[in-house]
């Protein structure tokens, strides 16, 4: 269980040290990395399940009422507001420690697979996560850019939303931005594959008897959510919704 992966960095026969020692190791150990990967992992893929569901609210093609209800609700709570801090947070710890264990890896695996072949149970998205989150982070601030900033300056400068449904139209107008989306969801499909599956096996939730059904819920999320928010763009371009 998860108490277990702490003990492994801490030591099973220590209680947790009294000085900043632990928090350090937390950080810089191998499993502290992990862990830190798997409990932000988990709080972003929470984040996805409400930002899928408020996004979704655009096919119900009433030119844009439900979802903007929705989005101005989500920009101006005061509490999802404060929760952006910790989702930004999140984001930062995630990607950092998602680097530094590439990096580690990278250094205590100095034959490329190309001359060790991988594990047999092993698959390319999942030794390739380092790279499909270099490539959802190019996404990520493509897509921040487009909206969230420009969304953001303009609450500070003049203390109202931008119209993001008449933005949506206007960004994936653009056939190229169109199709950088799609391939951002599909990196994100793959990501997640592995992600949600692995999260539970770093705290130690995973189980014979449930990890069939976390398999099933896993690889249903991480068809469902990339594939509605990559048919947003598809469908703004191709005047499915109006």
């Amino acid at each position: 269980m998860f108490c277990k992966s702490l003990t492994s960095i801490f030591g099973s026969h220590q209680k947790f040290p009294n000085n900043m020692k632990w928090v350090i190791d937390l950080f810089t150990s191998s499993l502290g990395r992990k862990l830190i990967m798997a409990l932000t992992g988990l709080f972003l893929i929470s984040f996805l399940v409400i930002h899928c569901t408020i996004n979704a609210m655009i096919f119900y093609n009433d030119n844009g009422e439900t979802f903007s209800h929705w989005g101005h609700f989500m920009g101006t709570n005061p509490i999802i507001r404060t929760l952006e801090i910790g989702l930004v947070a999140g984001f930062l710890f995630h990607i950092v420690q998602g680097l530094m264990l590439v990096k580690s890896n990278s250094a205590a695996r100095p034959v490329s697979y190309s001359v060790a072949a991988p594990p047999p149970q092993s698959t390319w998205y999942s030794r390739s996560m380092g790279l499909l989150g270099t490539l959802l982070l190019l996404f990520l601030i493509m897509h921040t850019a487009h909206f969230w900033i420009p969304n953001r300056a303009n609450q500070f400068a003049h203390g109202e939303e931008l119209p993001l449904y008449s933005k949506m139209q206007d960004v994936f107008s653009n056939p190229l931005i169109v199709v950088l989306y799609v391939a951002g969801c599909v990196s994100l499909f793959w990501h997640l594959l592995h992600g949600f599956a692995s999260a539970f096996q770093t705290l130690g939730l995973n189980h014979q008897k449930y990890n069939g059904l976390i398999s099933f819920v896993g690889t249903a999320f991480s068809i469902v959510v990339p594939l509605i928010f990559a048919l947003m763009p598809i469908a703004i371009y191709l005047k499915w919704i109006n």
